[in-house]
């Protein structure tokens, strides 16, 4: 697929149609809270919707209830796989590459500021990653799991952020295009997709090809989702090497809101991290990851652990060569993996599930988430923009 500066400007123009209508008739009608009333006890797929239920969200909830047609189960049988052998890195990925990536992006920072749960920074990494451990679980999309409502709801949100920001004329969209437009939601898949597995190739985890096209195609169906355009998302990872580099050549740059959020989410994580001696491997982490001139616009204090952090993918290395070696090692290695990241997510939201709501209003000023042999390993798509 070909993404040019024309098409890209194309993107930014247009939301999610659906999603648009939904939210725009449920404020029209005044409708907005009886329906975060009723949705807040509806978390699993396959529950009856209650009674007194809006029509207009009860029709949106039958047309988004079930994947598109077009997904390959045995594509997302390895994804899965993936996640489970490299959770504990992807949550790391998640934490210190894509959300940074977010805040690299000036407009993506402005918008992320409008919302009230950046008072509580540990709200989005926590609704990130829990979004994505309900997508990799065997049942995602059966009956009784989390993530088809979680997808049906986020889906709503990112309409709702878009109509406030219209409605009250605070955000120039002859400027900075359509709230939340396709070209932000399939970067924001890329972010989550295809920067995941750079940062994993630079942090020296082995993965396969296979694994690797795989965890890309689950955030395609995740796309999909959440109201992405499937004649315009990048259905390769050359492709989504494309888009990756022209979204990013387009929009990246230093802001206030950006610097703001990463200071955030970099004091949130220290918070987490025991004690004070490891602060510091924070920031280490994110600028290694995301690059210096990256982590200079986030305005990342440089540490004198960002030497230290290099020698990561040598220890990960290690690790990963006793994982390939031992059966005892690989499940080990695994249940840590797997309870560094529930304990994460469990300090991220206190122990308790996260809701996604429609917000009914915004702030008032922008504020300043099968083992792999060692050998055919993924090598990612090299730059197209230069």
């Amino acid at each position: 697929m070909i993404y040019t500066e024309a098409s890209m400007d194309s993107l930014r123009q247009t939301g999610d149609a659906l999603a648009d209508a939904t939210v725009a008739e449920l404020f029209e009608r005044g409708q907005v809270g009886t329906f975060n009333t009723l949705m807040r006890y509806v978390s699993t797929a396959g529950s009856p919707l209650p009674d007194g239920l809006p029509d207009v969200a009860r029709e949106y909830l039958e047309a988004t209830r079930t994947p598109p047609a077009w997904v390959d189960w045995g594509e997302m049988e390895k994804a899965r796989l993936f996640f489970i052998d490299n959770n504990v890195h992807i949550s790391t990925a998640l934490s210190f590459a894509s959300m940074p990536a977010c805040y690299v992006v000036p407009h993506v920072a402005k918008l992320l500021s409008t919302t009230h749960g950046l008072k509580y920074p540990s709200k989005r990494m926590a609704e990130t990653g829990q979004f994505t451990v309900y997508l990799m679980q065997p049942d995602a999309f059966e009956s009784g799991s989390r993530f088809i409502p979680a997808a049906q709801k986020v889906r709503l949100l990112h309409a709702s952020i878009r109509h406030h920001l219209t409605r009250e004329n605070r955000w120039e969209t002859s400027v900075l295009g359509t709230p939340i437009c396709q070209e932000d939601m399939i970067g924001g898949q890329m972010f989550f997709s295809m920067l995941v597995l750079d940062s994993l190739h630079r942090l020296g985890i082995h993965m396969s090809t296979e694994g690797a096209e795989a965890y890309c195609y689950a955030w395609r169906v995740v796309g999909a989702m959440l109201g992405v355009d499937q004649g315009a998302v990048p259905t390769t990872v050359d492709d989504a090497r494309r888009f990756l580099d022209l979204y990013m050549v387009r929009h990246m740059g230093p802001s206030e809101e950006g610097a703001h959020l990463t200071r955030q989410l970099i004091d949130l994580y220290e918070e987490v991290v025991p004690g004070t001696v490891l602060d510091p491997i924070v920031s280490a982490l994110i600028r290694f990851l995301v690059g210096d001139t990256c982590a200079d616009w986030l305005a990342v204090p440089r540490t004198p652990w960002d030497t230290v952090v290099k020698t990561v993918p040598h220890l990960l290395g290690v690790l990963e060569t006793i994982e390939d070696r031992s059966p005892l090692g690989a499940w080990a290695l695994d249940r840590l993996g797997h309870l560094t990241s529930v304990l994460e997510l469990s300090s991220l939201t206190r122990g308790r599930v996260m809701h996604y709501a429609i917000p009914e209003q915004l702030k008032k000023d922008f504020g300043v988430s099968n083992t792999v042999p060692r050998t055919h390993r993924w090598t990612p798509p090299a730059t197209t923009v230069h």
